[in-house]
């Protein structure tokens, strides 16, 4: 028993950021779209999760290959390529963190006041029992990131990820030997002339695996681990990191597009609009199509992934900004000797949250759709922006991508560029 036992300490030793990107990747994005595209279309787009994941590639490694180059975080390369590309950054980050934030901590609120019965609490109505736990949610994250900051996030993260790993791969293996069978009578499948199959396949690959400035978030947590750490983070490590993660949530989400698959297709099921009321009614699907016994493996995953998903981008959010800012005015924001930014802008991002959540509840599907408007026709602009700071003749040679990588770029950002436009024209 004790030797297994070092080689998983010795594995997860090895991980830090890579896992922290997976904590905020995994989310909406697999919990909901991912089930959400298993359950209207069955198996039909599991490929497509597998190219979006090689065209977008790159532009995610180029985050976590920049601090190991240079022992900076990526900030500082698009700095180098002048002040209005961290601005850029700085406002497509403002313009979208608080309808990201709460669309992502009500559907955490939601899965909580169904798991644990909340429903109805003190007799107010659904949408204000969610702003409410929602409230308790943010305050639990605040006292964690506040307190222990990156070293507590990276351990916290770690046995989140792992154990909604383990739910997820059980909840698929018994569904491989003890499904409904529904799927077997669908009759609807992804049609490339529909209009709403391509609207709905533009939102679930913009947000697949996540969007792209999570590079920029990855590369802040690994120059953070450098620091805590004392050195840098080797190439051969830190691409090793990025990898397990990366891999990982390509192999979550289809785990949970074959769920949806699994227990939904065809079972003639509406979807419920909303997160919160689509979580609550998956899980029910799961315990009517499974047993009582399968329900707590499939509560755990779905409230592991979206906690761990809430509480990565409540530290990403104000971490990028104060560093932003910093590149920005250095003479007036000092986040590395001083940690008020950081909170202040973490305060900020909960009361941004919060008031959505209190007084633009009914809406908040018309805010998701922006946001996802936003993130889809930012990616090649991000993109762009890390392949520029990546190529730059500042980075080491031995370190620098080679032509391949290169050719590997721009036929990513065509496709994005491409599927921007495209998505635009549809809507």
């Amino acid at each position: 028993m004790t030797v297994p036992k070092k080689i998983l300490n010795g594995f997860l030793s090895k991980l830090g950021p890579g896992l922290l990107y997976a904590g905020a990747a995994i989310g909406v994005s697999h919990l909901v779209q991912s089930t959400r595209a298993g359950g209207m279309f069955g198996f039909d787009l599991i490929i497509a999760i597998l190219i979006i994941h090689v065209i977008k590639y790159p532009f995610f490694e180029f985050g976590p290959r920049y601090t190991a180059a240079t022992g900076k975080n990526i900030l500082h390369g698009y700095q180098k390529l002048g002040e209005w590309a961290v601005w850029i950054y700085l406002l497509m980050t403002l313009s979208t963190m608080f309808i990201i934030q709460a669309a992502v901590t009500v559907v955490t609120a939601g899965l909580f006041t169904h798991i644990f019965g909340f429903e109805g609490l003190g007799g107010h109505e659904p949408q204000v029992v969610d702003a409410i736990i929602s409230s308790l949610i943010l305050i639990i994250c605040f006292t964690l990131l506040a307190s222990g900051r990156y070293r507590l996030l990276d351990k916290l993260i770690k046995a989140v990820i792992l154990v909604l790993s383990i739910t997820t791969i059980a909840a698929v293996i018994a569904l491989l030997f003890d499904n409904p069978g529904h799927y077997a009578s669908g009759t609807l499948h992804f049609d490339i002339a529909d209009a709403a199959h391509l609207l709905f396949l533009a939102a679930f690959l913009g947000w697949m695996p996540a969007p792209v400035e999570i590079s920029v978030w990855h590369s802040i947590w690994s120059e953070s681990k450098n620091e805590n750490e004392g050195r840098v983070t080797s190439m051969k490590e830190a691409l090793f990191d990025f990898r397990v993660g990366f891999i990982g949530t390509a192999f979550l989400a289809m785990c949970f597009l074959a769920i949806g698959a699994m227990v939904m297709y065809g079972s003639g099921v509406e979807f419920k609009t909303g997160g919160a009321a689509f979580a609550e009614q998956l899980l029910d699907m799961y315990r009517r199509a499974l047993g009582d016994w399968a329900y707590p493996i499939v509560a755990i995953a779905a409230l592991t992934t979206m906690f761990s998903t809430t509480l990565t981008l409540l530290d990403a959010f104000p971490r990028t900004i104060s560093i932003s800012l910093e590149r920005i005015y250095p003479q007036k924001f000092q986040h590395k000797k001083n940690n008020f930014t950081y909170i202040l802008w973490l305060l900020i991002t909960i009361a941004g949250t919060l008031s959505l959540l209190f007084f633009f509840t009914p809406s908040m599907g018309e805010m998701v759709k922006i946001a996802t408007v936003i993130a889809f026709v930012a990616a090649p602009i991000l993109a762009i922006l890390n392949t520029l700071a990546m190529f730059d003749k500042s980075i080491p040679v031995q370190y620098r991508p080679g032509k391949g990588m290169l050719i590997w770029c721009l036929v990513g950002l065509t496709a994005l560029i491409s599927c921007s436009i495209g998505y635009l024209w549809l809507m």
